[in-house]
């Protein structure tokens, strides 16, 4: 076989117009399929990089919205539902309460809006939440309900340019009422999650459900799940338990950031996918132009299977022959497809200024595939020059 394949390789350099020509076909078509699919991957990590790693395994639950003409149905989110959903829903690490209201920040003559968010002990460290400066809410701090704040990285800057927050009393006021916070802590600047951090601030709820709206009640239930892999799961019997405690669809809103990522990779991977299978179609072109080569070859070469016959060749070797021949044509093909493929998927992904990922998957898999089209295109060929008479392949021009 590896004479086969140096005799393949010696006819190759003897026609190389027409072995540039038949490799094409295949060196587009892998190439293609790798360009598509490193592509595809660069963009599922570039929303996953969006989004974050943090808070992945956090489900929300909130108001629904209601259709016209159905009566409204609501769950009140007080410590009744908090027990119900631990004695109902297995998966559930830990559930935090929390409330949010939009105001206005202000120290001396600078001032700027924030969205607030009053959460519980533990859910800024939950959610992977870095402070920066300063420190975190702790257990006293929202028990106690004293009047502390941490800042985003947006709202410190405009307060406090030289960045000397920390430890300074600020003003938040909320539906026109002043109320003054001491700054314990300003958030880093990063993606995490459900949770946007620079234009806002969060404030112990210990002291919004005593001072700024005395209710126990919340407006959003965080239910952190046992693993991120298992946040798309709760969320659904979530769903479910809302649905059939109140009867009717809509009356909660359930939001994991890990089904959002899950169902925009699923669309992305079936679209590269489907693009992937339309690249393939000019691997089967490339192949049928290798056997139209191949056919070509044997004819050319009628003498040459003759004397090979008369010299006591099997047809079995006269088939291993031209099947290697024909497989060369397209391994080779398959390499270059495999380096341009690589190569534009760096250039694209360097332009698009996104992490480089190359689908080794996909290069191993179009290259086998490749390799497959060589030989089932060169059978044929293959084949009709074993089943030669060598009487009349010999007397052929």
């Amino acid at each position: 076989m590896f004479e086969d394949f140096l005799n393949a390789l010696q006819n190759f350099r003897r026609n190389k117009t027409r072995t540039v020509l038949s490799l094409l076909g295949i060196i587009i078509g892998v190439a293609s399929v790798i360009v598509i699919m490193s592509m595809g991957q660069s963009s599922t990590m570039q929303i996953q990089n969006t989004f974050g790693s943090s808070g992945l395994d956090m489900v929300s639950i909130g108001s629904g919205f209601m259709r016209r003409g159905v009566a409204a149905v609501t769950i009140e989110f007080n410590e009744s539902f908090r027990e119900d959903l631990f004695g109902n829903i297995s998966g559930i690490k830990k559930i935090w309460y929390k409330n949010s209201l939009s105001g206005t920040v202000a120290y001396g003559d600078a001032s700027a809006s924030a969205s607030c968010t009053a959460v519980e002990s533990g859910y800024i460290e939950a959610c992977g939440l870095k402070v920066e400066q300063g420190r975190s809410f702790d257990v006293t701090d929202d028990a106690m309900g004293t009047q502390k704040i941490i800042l985003g990285s947006e709202v410190a800057s405009s307060l406090f340019p030289n960045g000397d927050g920390v430890g300074k009393y600020i003003t938040l006021v909320a539906d026109k009422v002043p109320f003054n916070f001491e700054v314990i802590g300003i958030f880093a600047e990063q993606n995490s999650g459900m949770e946007s951090t620079a234009s806002g601030c969060y404030v112990t709820r210990g002291f919004y459900a005593k001072k700024i709206a005395p209710n126990p009640n919340a407006s959003t239930v965080m239910v952190q799940a046992v693993s991120s892999d298992k946040a798309t799961d709760l969320a659904t019997a979530l769903e479910t338990y809302c649905k059939n405690l109140t009867g009717t669809e809509g009356s909660v809103r359930v939001m994991s950031m890990q089904t959002m990522i899950d169902q925009v990779s699923q669309i992305t991977n079936t679209l590269s996918m489907m693009l992937s299978g339309i690249a393939t179609i000019s691997l089967l072109v490339g192949g049928i132009g290798i056997m139209n080569i191949m056919i070509v070859t044997v004819t050319e070469r009628k003498q040459e299977i003759g004397i090979r016959k008369a010299l006591g060749a099997s047809p079995n070797t006269i088939r291993q022959q031209f099947l290697v021949e024909s497989a060369s044509i397209t391994l080779m093909g398959g390499i270059a497809g495999i380096i341009l493929g690589i190569a534009i998927s760096i250039a694209v992904e360097y332009v698009r200024s996104q992490d480089i990922v190359i689908s080794f998957k996909s290069c191993f898999i179009a290259f086998i595939f490749s390799v497959f089209v060589g030989v089932f295109f060169g059978l044929s060929p293959a084949s009709r020059a074993a089943k030669l008479d060598p009487v009349v392949a010999l007397s052929g021009e």
